[in-house]
């Protein structure tokens, strides 16, 4: 149950909207999500039920050349149907920019030109009323001023400040100009919070780093006199108080103080620099000391979102929102960020903090952060819809986000653990992680398991080594436990574990054997899922399982897909194509995960180690090498597997890593992954195999329902990872 004192908590929207300057190159996340050509994104996520959208009417995008023409069609569409969905906008002007080639932080042209822009916004749109002129300042002013990653990549103290004072400024002029148009709007204002810790050496930069993490709120506010603390450090730097008089003369409190907190804004400071990769080493010029992510520590330092809402709260008086809640991970722990961090606003609110609204951002999910917007690398993070699909496909969290916007609970059995940061695994530093990694907190009693049939299998293995880590409570059952062919059994076990899911992993996978194994292979590999899928068609049970490339014919040379039409040349792939077929029948809302020649890092028996297994051991090996495949990495299959089962998705899917290969190309690839010569490795024509069971020439295969997985590459690399570290 929602508790009462979350009711007064509105849930808001945000489209991750950043259009930042490397050098001279900008990046724009609205153009990458495909937002600028999709014309039903509004829509989608007016159906959440939120009350608030942050959405951007970026100063960069449409107004590039200095006094240029502004194109508003877009803009004014969008803006419209948020209007008619009885959504309040929130519009950005920059986020995470620098402004247009003609701005500059150094002579007043960015604070001008933000100004002159918002006026026309103003007046294009006057009914708007919530504005947030400038996202992030510090942190915008930290990355392109203190640590060189973005435009104008300063690497100093007065670099840093000159951009952190143009972006305020710009945000003050920009509200003063709104309002002459508009008397009633209002200044969102956003900043990622977090706290800085440290060792009892380095408190006095930890104190430093916490006084400076207000200091763009406390600019706007007209606080930063000679009575802060941080008066001195600004002199030195060589910002004139006259610069500062600007601010304590022009006050723009924030009607709405914005809080972005991530897990990883919270930081901690050590002067013993050997417990700490080189990566992290830094210093101030007094001290040589790490800076790392506090909730990787084995101390417990954290703050958490309640307290740091309090210091806010106790700060300034102010009204709260939490303007972004995102987690780029597993969908279970995105699930856990939302839920801890809605329940700390909840508990804050509880203690007397003004807490308004609490934002699902990133709607449309995010690019690139990983390498934090400095290069086009393509890596995706999902999030409320994941948009790789022809269409956005919603996830968990929009059915999250939709209940909660309504006012009602909502529940996952996956919400009964904690998040990673509340478990042993997020320790990295100051304790042994690689055994605390595979530690899970006690399961309720009550909590419904994920249940996993075929208990001995690799696949199986694999999933519960993965559940383990990830930590969804699991039971694995086998052929000792049930009769995978009696239905009445089957139903019974099914209603005994009272599953939230249930994964078929059994199965029947001695190909050439199939042809002399018919039946036996038929009811394993068909008969079976078959009962389970209608089973849990009848109890409401979401069903997974797995086919196999096979079920194709071999004659395209181009990627099979999902709606491909199959035809088996094998009894094998026969038995899987018609599971296919009688499992979507029995149970429409099943899912069916067709994979190919998977490997993994857990188990002997797949073609990879074999083959690494022989050319550490100097021996020859036969492969054949005109059979096109697209192998398939287990962590990569089975992670994406429960996330798409969690996301209750449906249908037949094809996962596969990236890639067009022939066994003996793979078998090649690793010999080079490896280190060790190739020439024991001997290249055959299918035909010359000497296999009972005829093989398709080509099975590669993507999927039209959106990429998921890493390249080929990636996963062998991973995969050799793995082997250097693991003892099987």
């Amino acid at each position: 149950m929602v508790k009462d004192y979350w009711k007064g908590i509105d849930i808001w929207g945000g489209i991750e909207c950043s259009f930042n300057r490397v050098e001279d190159n900008y990046m724009d996340q609205l153009q990458l999500a495909g937002h600028y050509h999709r014309n039903d994104d509004i829509e989608r996520i007016a159906e959440l039920g939120i009350k608030a959208l942050r959405y951007p009417v970026l100063w960069e995008k449409h107004q590039p050349t200095e006094g240029g023409t502004i194109d508003w069609r877009f803009a004014e569409k969008q803006l419209h149907k948020i209007q008619q969905a009885g959504i309040e906008p929130i519009v950005g002007l920059v986020h995470h920019g620098s402004g247009p080639r003609y701005a500059s932080f150094y002579d007043q042209t960015f604070e001008k030109g933000l100004a002159t822009y918002a006026a026309e916004v103003a007046a294009q749109f006057p009914w708007v009323t919530h504005y947030t002129p400038v996202n992030e300042p510090l942190t915008t002013a930290r990355f392109c001023g203190l640590y060189g990653i973005w435009f104008p990549h300063g690497t100093n103290d007065t670099t840093f400040l000159k951009v952190l004072l143009a972006e305020c400024k710009g945000t003050v002029l920009a509200m003063q100009a709104i309002r002459k148009i508009n008397p009633a709007a209002k200044l969102v204002q956003t900043e990622d919070l977090g706290k800085t810790h440290s060792t009892p050496l380095l408190k006095y930069q930890a104190d430093f780093e916490n006084h400076r993490r207000w200091l763009s709120f406390d600019l706007l506010c007209g606080k930063v006199n000679p009575q802060h603390p941080l008066w001195n450090y600004l002199m030195k730097a060589g910002i004139t108080a006259k610069e500062l008089d600007f601010f304590i003369e022009n006050p723009c409190p924030p009607d709405v103080m914005g809080i972005n907190h991530y897990i990883t804004s919270e930081r901690f400071l050590d002067e013993r620099l050997e417990h700490y990769p080189q990566h992290t080493h830094g210093g101030n010029g007094k001290h040589q000391y790490a800076d790392v992510e506090a909730v990787r520590l084995k101390e417990e330092c954290l703050a958490g979102p309640k307290q740091l809402l309090l210091e806010t709260w106790q700060r300034y008086q102010l009204p709260i929102a939490v303007t972004e809640v995102h987690l780029h991970c597993t969908r279970e722990e995105q699930l856990r960020w939302f839920n801890y961090v809605y329940s700390a606003a909840g508990d804050a609110k509880q203690d007397g903090a003004d807490i308004r609204a609490v934002t699902a951002w990133a709607v449309l999910g995010s690019f690139d952060w990983c390498s934090l917007l400095t290069k086009p690398s393509g890596v995706y993070e999902a999030g409320l819809f994941d948009i790789r699909g022809p269409h956005p496909r919603p996830t968990a969290l929009t059915k999250l986000v939709s209940k909660l916007a309504k006012g009602e609970s909502f529940t996952h059995p996956t919400l009964a653990e904690k998040g990673w940061w509340n478990r042993p695994c997020r320790v990295i530093y100051f304790g042994d992680s690689k055994e605390e990694t595979m530690t899970t907190i006690p399961h309720e009693q009550d909590t419904r398991p994920l249940l996993i049939i075929g208990k001995a299998g690799t696949l199986a293995q694999a999933f519960s080594r993965v559940c383990k880590a990830r930590a969804i409570h699991h039971v694995a059952i086998g052929r000792n436990d049930v009769n995978i062919l009696d239905p009445q059994a089957l139903e019974r076990v099914i209603q005994q574990y009272n599953p939230w899911a249930v994964v078929n992993t059994a199965g029947y996978v001695r190909v050439d054997d199939a042809e002399e194994e018919c039946d036996n292979c038929f009811d394993i590999n068909t008969l079976a899922p078959e009962y389970m899928a209608a089973i849990c068609h009848k109890l409401g049970i979401h069903f997974t399982t797995f086919s196999s490339d096979l079920v194709f014919d071999g004659k395209k040379n181009t990627p099979y897909l999902e709606s491909d039409v199959v035809g088996p040349l094998n009894i094998y792939g026969q038995s899987k194509a018609l599971a296919e077929e009688k499992v979507m029948k029995a149970n429409p809302s099943a899912l069916v995960i067709r994979t190919s020649a998977f490997f993994g890092p857990w188990d002997q028996y797949n073609f990879v180690y074999f083959v690494l297994n022989s050319l550490k051991n100097n021996q020859e090996m036969t492969v054949a090498k005109d059979l096109t495949i697209s192998p398939t990495y287990v962590p990569d299959l089975v992670n994406t597997t429960l996330d798409l089962l969690i996301d209750e998705v449906s249908g037949i899917w094809n996962i596969s890593n990236h890639a067009e290969v022939s066994w003996l190309e793979l078998a090649e690839q690793v010999a080079d992954r490896s280190g060790h010569k190739k020439n024991k490795l001997v290249g055959m024509p299918v035909s010359e195999m000497g296999w009972k069971a005829p093989r398709p020439a080509y099975t590669a295969m993507t999927t039209e329902k959106g990429f998921l997985l890493p390249s080929l590459d990636d996963a062998l690399g991973r995969f050799m990872k793995e082997q250097e570290t693991l003892v099987l």
